[in-house]
């Protein structure tokens, strides 16, 4: 049974820093390449951190360069989302999101992350 479980959201002051963590199972989740994306109320779900598989390259969005960092760790089957410099507008559900070709995807359940005073 495949199985990605974040945790490690919560709320948190502006300008603190989460790390969320997504333990996956159930597959062979070195040959994944792994995603954060997110969802604010009312809008669309957006990919906010990519990782590839063996090589470990990454890709972030515009709005989080060089605040959130995102890793892997194979032997733990579970891949990380580092967030520093928080600010209100990264308020939303952060969704992990594995994915192999066009045809094998899967989608954690979330984890609510709130940066508020």
């Amino acid at each position: 049974q495949v199985q990605l479980v974040e945790s490690g959201g919560g709320l948190v002051q502006p300008g603190g820093s989460l790390r969320l963590s997504c333990a996956a199972s159930g597959f062979t989740f070195s040959s994944y390449a792994m995603s954060w994306y997110r969802q604010a109320p009312g809008k669309e779900r957006e990919l906010v951190a990519g990782i590839t598989t063996y090589r470990g390259s990454t890709n972030y969005a515009d709005s989080v360069k060089g605040r959130f960092t995102i890793s892997r760790d194979n032997a733990k089957n579970t891949v990380y989302l580092q967030m520093n410099s928080l600010k209100p507008e990264d308020t939303a559900v952060y969704y992990c999101y594995a994915r192999r070709g066009f045809s094998n995807d899967y989608w954690g359940q979330g984890t609510q992350v709130t940066v508020s005073s």
